[in-house]
């Protein structure tokens, strides 16, 4: 059998798991809660799981790590480090108990179900509602593209367009299916399938002629003409700043993405938390540093040429030249696994906010049961044919995608959130703000510069330190809630 028959067969075999998990899931999907939250009592590994393949997919393996990794080079490993540290964690540790308990209280199985019942706004859920669905669906976007890259590059005759609707149709086919429980089960698998992956990629990216070793390949980057002394520095040399940015937007934004904080409402109580903190960032410190480590030497293997498709190419380029063929096949697995659990986080966090807080929470506040469960189904279709369209036009590089809908949507919500959870002294006009000036600290910047990719990670660490300081200082000046609703919230 040639190579790309392999790559086939081995692709073919994942999709069918795929499909098989969903369907087996179909008995856990048949109300809402079922749906959305598969029981609230999931374990410490598939909660850790669930966590950790939503973060990371073809954009950190095609978009960051390749555009960062040539312009940070081994620096950008922090970025990985922060990843797992700060994005995984101190938010299991700092978040996640008094997020499961909270929404348990307050009967929230959404995000914005959440800030209305926190804030007693119904308006805010609305608002959160739209955020989530309209910024959403570009991050969804970047991921299949990040997708169709790799595969066009591994199976050239197929044109870039074909791999993007098998994606889709795939992602809807197994979460419409089985609902969460589907997406929660096939990310244990796919975490698995990372992290065997991941140690190969990186085995065999080391051992290339090209690179000859860690200490060679560092030696070969240091002699790099104008660019070498930073390209070596651990520090990020003169682009220092743009590493603290990346490591800011990337692991603090975790904590204000919706599509991140649902895997807290569905993990049991205890232990678990504390177990799952430690899996995932094992998991995260393994799949992000392996990441961002490899794209350190994308300039070895490309002559220090930056291809003319841009920053998008350097990871497919570089591996397709760097890994033996069988290995591109088990390449192409991993950034699918990784991929398939960030777009079905992201499409079902999307299509529960429309139904669940738009349309019954303001449009049809009788909807059965039944009907929910239906229109969240046919809103996952919806979202995915979005995400394919917009990434069909092929915009800008896919890293811009998802900075920019990364930092808005966490920019928008971390503020309020965060503090929500631990302070009773937050008011409605205290998270109004917060989230309002947090949403534009990153949109009206990105508009003014054209989104330009350069200033996109700053523009979303400065909206999410403004939601942060915003959200409690404008609390100490308005109207405070009764005791009695506090002790409801928190007790």
């Amino acid at each position: 059998m040639t190579s790309v028959g392999i790559n086939i067969l081995i692709i073919g075999i994942y999709v069918l798991l795929m499909v098989a998990v969903g369907i087996y899931c179909m008995k856990h999907a048949k109300d809402v809660n079922g749906f959305l939250l598969g029981g609230r009592n999931l374990g410490p590994w598939l909660s850790a799981f669930a966590y950790g393949t939503s973060f990371f997919s073809a954009v950190i393996f095609i978009g960051y790590a390749g555009k960062n990794g040539w312009n940070l080079g081994i620096s950008a490993i922090w970025i990985g480090i922060a990843n797992a540290v700060v994005g995984c964690l101190v938010s299991w540790l700092v978040l996640a108990r008094r997020t499961r308990s909270m929404t348990h209280r307050l009967n929230a199985k959404t995000m914005p179900e959440f800030f209305e019942g926190r804030y007693c706004d119904k308006g805010m859920k609305i608002f959160c509602a739209i955020v989530i669905f309209i910024f959403l669906t570009p991050y969804a976007a970047s991921v299949y593209m990040g997708l169709s890259y790799l595969f066009n590059a591994v199976f050239s005759a197929v044109p870039y367009i074909w791999w993007m609707i098998i994606m889709a149709v795939l992602t809807a086919l197994y979460l419409t299916l089985g609902g969460y429980m589907a997406t929660v089960l096939t990310d244990f698998i796919q975490g698995l399938i990372m992290i065997v992956g991941i140690i190969l990629v990186v085995w065999f990216v080391l051992k290339n002629d090209v690179v000859g070793g860690f200490s060679n390949g560092i030696y070969q980057l240091s002699q790099i003409p104008e660019t070498g002394k930073d390209l070596t520095s651990w520090y990020g040399g003169k682009n220092w700043f743009d590493l603290i940015a990346l490591m800011v937007l990337t692991s603090l934004g975790t904590w204000g993405l919706p599509q991140m904080i649902h895997k807290f409402y569905t993990v049991k109580e205890g232990r678990s938390i504390k177990e799952a903190a430690i899996i995932s960032t094992f998991f995260a410190m393994l799949i992000g540093g392996g990441a961002y480590f490899i794209g350190a030497f994308g300039r070895l293997f490309l002559q220090n040429t930056l291809p003319a498709e841009g920053y998008d190419a350097v990871m497919p380029m570089m591996l397709s030249s760097a890994l033996p063929a069988v290995m591109m096949g088990i390449l192409l697995v991993l950034i699918l696994s990784a991929s398939m659990s960030t777009l079905s986080s992201v499409v079902m966090t999307s299509s529960s906010s429309l139904t669940i807080d738009l349309v019954k929470g303001h449009f049809a506040p009788n909807m059965s049961e039944k009907d929910t469960l239906g229109l969240m189904r046919i809103l996952c279709v919806v979202f995915v044919a979005l995400s394919f369209a917009i990434a069909a036009f092929k915009p800008k590089e896919i890293i811009t995608l998802m900075s920019f809908s990364w930092g808005t949507v966490a920019g928008t919500f971390i503020g309020p959130y965060v503090w929500g959870l631990y302070s009773k002294k937050i008011t409605r006009l205290g998270a109004w703000s917060g989230m309002l000036l947090g949403f534009l600290t990153s949109i009206v910047p990105a508009v003014v510069s054209g989104f330009n990719a350069q200033y996109a990670p700053a523009f979303g660490m400065f909206a999410m330190v403004v939601s942060l300081v915003i959200t409690p200082l404008v609390s100490l000046y308005t109207p405070k809630y009764t005791s009695e609703f506090i002790k409801e919230i928190f007790d």
